[in-house]
C-alpha cells in the first residue's frame, strides 16, 4: 500500500491524503469533530479527536486495501487529526 498523509499547518485539514495513488477522502475512513466545543470561545476547539469508524467492502474495494491496510490508516488519521485543544482560528 502506498499512503501519503500531509496535513495543513492549521492541523485541521489535510492538505494531501492519497491511498495507492487515489485521491482520498478522510469521510470514507471515519469522522473528526470537537469532543468538547463548550470549553473554548467560539473559533476553537476543546477536544478535537478523529474517531475511525468500521470498514465496508465497498471503501476496501475504492482503494485496494486489505483490512490491515484499512486499520493502518485509521491509525495513521487519528494520529493527524486528534489534537485535542486548539486556538488556531481565535
Amino acid at each position: 500500500m502506498k499512503l501519503v498523509i500531509k496535513v495543513f499547518c492549521s492541523y485541521c485539514e489535510l492538505d494531501m491524503f492519497t491511498i495507492n495513488e487515489i485521491e482520498a477522502d478522510y469521510h470514507d475512513f471515519g469522522e473528526k469533530h470537537d469532543h468538547s466545543p463548550s470549553t473554548v470561545d467560539v473559533y476553537g476547539c476543546g477536544d478535537m479527536r478523529f474517531v475511525p469508524k468500521p470498514y465496508t467492502q465497498k471503501i476496501l474495494n475504492k482503494y485496494n486495501i486489505s483490512v490491515s491496510d484499512y486499520k493502518k490508516i485509521c491509525a495513521e488519521l487519528e494520529d493527524k487529526l486528534s489534537f485535542g485543544y486548539c486556538g488556531l482560528c481565535d
